[in-house]
């Protein structure tokens, strides 16, 4: 490691100030650290020369250009290039602490335009903040007929209504936007209850997870019946029911806004695609098998072609569903 010289305030050392030629030097680096912070904010020299981009700057299009046509012969970002790219979209505020409650925060999401977040305890409480109004709270439900916790929220695409499940076969709607701040269920506020069990149900089950078709006409669930049922909201009853893992269903979610195709996540490892309009065989129209533990949350692109998947195995995929699995590989 090559020794310090004394430096005021960032200005150039006396030796800096004798030489022109170090003073001329735009990349001299004296430390370390310095050295390494440098080599992980700016693109690869392979890169860099691919693109000839010399010294200046590179948006982050032709960064993924380059990748995608492999003009580097890499076939892939470099980790230096990954952190080049992630420097400008990553959040550099914060974090900062919005609430603070007496039991442990069980799930949470954002609103479609990011203006709500909306979070669940496992005290059975769900707290709605105002992104727009520093966070003010907007509602405080107090939920109903829970058992352990609130497993999954789910907001209507007009941001009206909100859904919520437990370890239980009901799934709860209430009303956010009236001009109610304590929704107390049953007491201040009316949380409907829609009943997802059946009939020759062996025993009862728990949803692990809700979300709204984009018409919000819809409700689709994943449980531990190792079932999908969707919820007609007009009709008020369940119209299909899909045996669709051999464990439980953690993730569900329709892929675009024509809510024919469903994507589901289950703790077999499976990712599973079905078309309503040829469920009868209860059989899926795809498979991507990949992950190597159970599967916890789905979220779709909405275009009907990709989607990623979280799992217990720490990875996040992506995937393309016109590329299916083998059934040697399922």
């Amino acid at each position: 490691m090559c020794s310090k010289r004394k430096t005021c305030h960032g200005g150039p050392s006396q030796q800096e100030q004798g030489s022109p030629a170090i003073a001329n030097e735009v990349f001299v680096i004296d430390e370390e650290v310095s050295h390494l912070t440098r080599l992980k904010s700016e693109p690869s020299e392979r890169t860099r020369a691919c693109l000839h981009a010399g010294k200046s700057h590179i948006s982050t299009f032709k960064l993924l250009s380059s990748r995608e046509s492999n003009r580097s012969g890499f076939g892939r970002f470099s980790s230096a290039d990954c952190s080049y790219a992630l420097r400008k979209h990553l959040p550099v505020r914060g974090p900062w602490c919005v609430d603070s409650m007496d039991c442990a925060a069980y799930i949470s999401q954002f609103s479609s335009d990011g203006s709500l977040l909306i979070a669940g305890f496992r005290g059975g409480r769900i707290r709605i903040y105002n992104a727009d109004k520093k966070w003010k709270i907007h509602k405080d439900i107090n939920c109903k007929s829970l058992r352990w916790t609130v497993s999954d929220i789910a907001l209507s695409p007009d941001q009206q209504y909100l859904a919520y499940s437990s370890l239980t076969p009901t799934v709860h709607i209430v009303n956010v936007q009236n001009a109610l701040k304590q929704s107390h269920a049953n007491i201040t506020d009316i949380h409907e209850g829609l009943n997802f069990s059946a009939a020759d149900d062996e025993s009862s089950f728990g949803i692990f997870s809700i979300k709204f078709s984009k018409d919000g006409h819809e409700l689709v669930v994943g449980n531990s019946n190792e079932s999908i049922c969707i919820y007609d909201l007009g009709a008020n009853k369940v119209t299909e029911r899909i045996h669709a893992h051999v464990a439980d269903v953690n993730a569900v979610t329709f892929a675009d806004e024509s809510s024919d195709v469903l994507y589901s996540g289950s703790d077999d490892s499976l990712c599973k695609v079905w078309d309503r309009r040829c469920h009868k065989s209860a059989k899926p129209v795809g498979v991507l098998a990949g992950h190597l533990d159970g599967v916890t949350f789905i979220d779709s692109r909405g275009d009907g072609h990709y989607f990623i998947s979280n799992c217990k195995d720490q990875t996040i995929k992506l995937w393309d569903i016109r590329k299916l699995s083998s059934a040697t590989k399922e």
